[in-house]
């Protein structure tokens, strides 16, 4: 069975079982050496935590960054 006609069955599937065999799919190529988002995100924190603390980086007052915001996307 060709990769074409494998999708094309797979699309004809409700799509609750589209959904199983996509994570199926995905939890098969998956490596258990592949980096760690969460982990990543973690470290990331850290580090601007670090680099505010030691005076590396400043605070911007909310009421400023939802003034910005405002501006950039009015209505939204």
């Amino acid at each position: 069975m060709t990769a074409t006609t494998l999708s094309k069955e797979a699309m004809a599937l409700s799509p609750d079982k589209r959904l199983q065999l996509a994570c199926a799919l995905i939890e098969s190529v998956e490596s258990e050496d592949a980096p760690n988002p969460s982990a990543a995100w973690d470290a990331e924190i850290r580090e601007r935590i670090s680099r505010y603390d030691n005076g590396e980086g400043k605070s911007i007052p909310a009421s400023e960054v939802f003034r910005k915001l405002r501006e950039i996307a009015p209505g939204k």
